[in-house]
C-alpha cells in the first residue's frame, strides 16, 4: 500500500508508536518503538532479538498505533496501521541514530560506533485508519 502524505508526515514526526505482535497463544504483545520510513515501509530498529521480533518471525501480522497531535472533530488525532512485518539482520545502530535526530534532538547519537548490528523490522501497511487527515 502506498502511504499518503498525511500518513508519511505522522510516521516521521517523532511520535512514539505502539506495535502489537501476536504471542504463540494468540494474545497480543505491545511494545513502544521509534518508527521511520524506508520508501513505503515503516521501519524500526532493535538491538536484540526481542519477543516482538520472535513473534513477527512466527506470525507476520502486526498493528501500529500512535497519537499524532492535533484534533479532528473534537477528538485527538491518532493513526492505526494494520500490516505485515518482516525482520532483517543488521543496520539497527544506523537506523536508531537516524531516528534519534527526531526522537531525541539533532546531533544525538543513540548507539555508539561498533555496536552490534541488531535487527530492523519492516512493516508493509495493509489498512490505515484512525482519526485525522488519513480518515477522510
Amino acid at each position: 500500500m502506498i502511504l499518503n502524505d498525511a500518513v508519511r508526515q505522522a510516521l516521521t514526526a517523532g511520535h512514539p508508536a505502539q506495535v502489537v505482535t501476536l504471542n504463540k497463544d494468540g494474545s497480543p504483545h505491545v511494545s513502544v518503538v521509534w518508527v521511520g520510513l524506508d520508501g513505503d515501509e515503516i521501519v524500526s530498529g532493535h538491538m536484540k532479538l526481542h519477543k516482538k521480533l520472535k513473534n513477527i518471525q512466527r506470525d507476520d501480522r502486526v498493528a501500529i498505533s500512535m497519537l499524532t497531535g492535533g484534533k479532528t472533530n473534537g477528538m485527538d488525532n491518532y493513526l492505526v496501521i494494520n500490516g505485515r512485518a518482516r525482520v532483517t539482520e543488521g543496520g539497527a545502530p544506523q537506523l536508531l541514530n537516524r531516528l534519534a535526530q527526531i526522537y531525541i534532538a539533532p546531533g544525538a547519537r543513540y548507539q555508539p560506533d561498533g555496536a552490534p548490528q541488531g535487527y530492523i523490522t519492516h512493516i508493509t501497511a495493509e489498512s490505515i485508519h484512525g482519526n485525522g487527515p488519513w480518515s477522510k
